[in-house]
């Protein structure tokens, strides 16, 4: 019964017939394609246990490095050590998105998930240790980075087993992202009052406590799957394989390009907002608005398109977005004040809504054989190029000025993001034609007249929603 209500709920979320672009074909099996709204994926029980070990594991998360970064400076005094633990946090992340991607498909989801948030507990068990010193501190801040993008690939990929690949996933992928947004606005405000009162140390055990509820949540609110693929061989050659395979798509390529590349310039302001705001006056407060500012203006967005757009729209207007989500950048080159500088930031974070319309192109476009790697390819990637985003802005700061690395992210990332665009269309452009060329010989063989039908129409319906026009 209870498999029989999820294959229900799964199925009401757009997981019908689809066409070559990823958009949903409204079908009798699939009545609600065109129905908008988080109602739907929040009915579904298995996501909402992902929903709630997401929030708590990444809450936790939040806090631990916070109150990391004080232990190691109260431990050495360095503010270079300190620093280095939110760095951290971004650099081993391609080391486990690339040598471990294929845990996520050799073996069933719910165990890898179980046991990579058992295993950060462990990490984090560690830290609170008395005594423990800070190179071992730093080594298990490492070994958390190396297991969250297994772990994040594998819980992407089995959104699609629980929700479907239609719209529910979609809307899936947009709440557990404004989670994220919303966990650093307040992990950070509950980790600074959490410290007024406890040491660092005891701080993260609290950290230990969401990671062990996570676990038991997906343990026990989640149906065991079998693995995707069983590929014979050692691990790292078949991630090494998995990623390659995954690369080699054209359309794959530029679609994982499309999620990479916007974020990378997107961090500039974030990474130079503390002397941004010192070049302003603003004081405390005002670097506490400028830092909250992109990502309140990103749940803005989510929520919007989310709740009141319809995946057709959403589609359509996702190219279009991220050639522009990056422009506001662009009018720091006016010298705004701090107001100006706060709408400047939330047009920018409302603009990255596009990446509910990439969502449902990447999660049609990888065979579900690879999805597990492509997914865990795709967080490695993320987190990789934002590292190297904070740092290229602080090296273009360094000899520009603040506002002149800002505006010259706006204008290269804004250039980026229209060549990445006009690529995903021709990529999707020649696999329509080269599907429709397959099918026109497969016809002919049979003897069957070819002319324009359903396949052009389908070719042409991806073509429009790909561009926008």
């Amino acid at each position: 019964m209870r498999e029989a209500r999820d294959a229900e709920a799964r199925d009401t979320g757009g997981t019908g017939r689809a066409g070559p672009a990823g958009t949903p074909v409204p079908s009798a099996a699939n009545p609600d394609s065109d129905v908008t709204g988080y109602g739907r994926v929040l009915a579904v029980r298995e996501f909402r246990a992902v929903f709630a070990a997401h929030a708590l594991s990444l809450l936790g998360l939040v806090v631990s490095e916070i109150a990391l970064s004080v232990l190691v400076y109260d431990l050495t005094g360095s503010p270079l050590l300190s620093s280095l633990t939110f760095a951290l946090g971004f650099l081993p992340y391609l080391v486990g998105g690339t040598l471990l991607a294929g845990v996520a498909d050799r073996f069933p989801a719910r165990r890898v998930l179980v046991v990579c948030d058992l295993l950060c507990a462990g990490c984090v068990a560690v830290m609170v240790t008395p005594g423990a010193p800070t190179a071992v501190l730093l080594a298990m801040r490492c070994a958390l980075a190396v297991i969250s993008p297994v772990f994040q690939g594998t819980r992407t990929a089995t959104l699609a087993d629980v929700l479907g690949d239609g719209d529910l996933f979609v809307l899936g992928r947009s709440l557990l992202r404004i989670v994220s947004q919303s966990a650093l606005l307040a992990g950070f405000a509950a980790g600074g009052l959490l410290l007024t009162v406890v040491t660092p140390r005891h701080a993260l055990v609290v950290t230990v406590c969401t990671f062990l509820a996570s676990a038991a949540l997906l343990r026990l609110g989640t149906r065991r799957r079998p693995a995707r693929a069983r590929q014979p061989g050692a691990l790292v050659r078949d991630s090494l394989r998995g990623t390659r395979l995954v690369l080699a798509d054209r359309r794959v390529r530029a679609l994982l390009l499309l999620f990479w590349v916007p974020p990378m310039f997107a961090v500039a302001p974030e990474a130079l907002a503390a002397p941004y705001a010192d070049g302003l006056s603003a004081g405390p407060a005002g670097l506490g608005l400028l830092m909250c500012a992109l990502p309140v203006g990103t749940i803005a967005g989510e929520l919007y398109a989310g709740a009141r757009l319809r995946p057709a729209t959403r589609t359509r207007l996702a190219l279009p977005l991220v050639c522009v989500t990056l422009l506001p950048y662009v009018g720091y080159a006016l010298r705004p004040g701090l107001g100006w500088s706060l709408v400047l930031l939330l047009l920018a974070g409302a603009g990255s809504a596009y990446t509910l319309g990439l969502d449902q192109w990447f999660v049609r476009a990888v065979p579900e054989e690879l999805r597990g790697r492509a997914m865990t390819l795709n967080t490695a990637g993320l987190m990789t190029v934002q590292g190297l985003g904070m740092a290229l802005a602080g090296v273009a700061a360094e000899f520009a000025g603040v506002r002149a690395a800002v505006a010259g992210a706006g204008v290269l990332g804004t250039v980026c993001c229209v060549l990445l665009a006009v690529e995903a269309r021709r990529a999707e452009s020649g696999r329509a034609r080269s599907a429709d060329e397959g099918a026109a010989a497969r016809a002919g063989e049979g003897g069957i007249p070819v002319g324009p039908g359903p396949a052009t129409e389908r070719r042409d319906g991806a073509d429009h929603d790909v561009t926008g026009r």
